[in-house]
């Protein structure tokens, strides 16, 4: 790709978006700048990117720039950039709860806006991402974002006033995932079976389940049909099915997402 891409920002979440682009030769080379000197030596060692030193560079040298700063820090990095910002320069932001439009007032309308959230997944290609433009962003800056994006997983396009939703479910939902994934393991170890073995299990089940759900998506199979090709009457999922069904676990993952999803509209405040 001719477009010039650099990083504002270099964590775990820019990271595994340079190791996608990287590995996809999605761009010939890219630069960054981050304040962490460790962070920038394994960076220029690992991808031979650019390092430069100040966040005004990377935005005057280059076509398209992710923002991959946490957003209590974002009006800072967006009035030191302001100057170097035209009409041509495309805006990728990773900061959850920071709406495109205040990304825009605070660039004095001059940029064209793409917010992403993505999950940490990404790290081994297996993320996916939900995307959103702004007022000034058009079909192809969506596009170009999404092609970069989908080096690390699947994406999917939504209106922006969801995307604080895709921040809870999918943004936030791995850590999720997790503890249910744990927990039914340290179930098993507490009945007598080794850990290890709990955990490969308990994971591989979640995997596989997941898949037959996007499997059903494509053919046209519900996760209710899904769950009555396990469930024979009289047997064991049946019982299990039970115990969830007359437990209050639907509020319980409700108000996870809801108040996951409360707190990132806070943080763009």
């Amino acid at each position: 790709m001719n477009k010039k891409l650099g990083f504002i920002g270099a964590g775990k979440m820019a990271n595994s978006i340079m190791n996608g682009i990287f590995n996809s030769k999605l761009f010939n080379n890219f630069s960054f700048f981050d304040v962490n000197e460790k962070t920038v030596e394994e960076i220029k060692t690992k991808y031979n990117a650019t390092f430069y030193n100040s966040i005004q560079e990377v935005v005057k040298n280059n076509d398209i720039i992710i923002i991959c700063t946490k957003p209590f820090i974002i009006n800072e990095v967006l009035d030191e950039i302001n100057k170097e910002i035209n009409d041509k320069k495309l805006i990728i932001s990773i900061a959850a709860g920071v709406s495109s439009q205040k990304i825009e007032t605070k660039l004095n309308n001059k940029a064209k806006v793409i917010r992403v959230m993505p999950n940490t997944p990404a790290l081994i290609n297996e993320g996916i991402s939900g995307l959103c433009k702004g007022a000034y962003a058009n079909d192809d800056d969506l596009a170009l974002a999404q092609k970069i994006m989908q080096s690390v997983g699947e994406t999917v396009i939504v209106d922006e006033d969801k995307i604080d939703i895709v921040t809870a479910l999918s943004g936030s939902g791995p850590a999720f995932y997790y503890y249910i994934i744990n927990e039914f393991a340290k179930s098993a170890y507490n009945l007598g079976l080794d850990y290890e073995t709990a955990l490969r299990l308990s994971t591989q089940t979640a995997i596989g389940a997941g898949k037959m759900i996007l499997n059903g998506l494509k053919n046209n199979i519900n996760v209710e049909k899904l769950i009555e090709n396990v469930t024979t009457k009289g047997g064991c999922t049946e019982v299990g099915n039970n115990v969830l069904a007359t437990s209050d676990i639907k509020d319980i993952l409700n108000k996870t997402i809801v108040d996951t999803m409360d707190k990132a509209k806070k943080l763009g405040n």
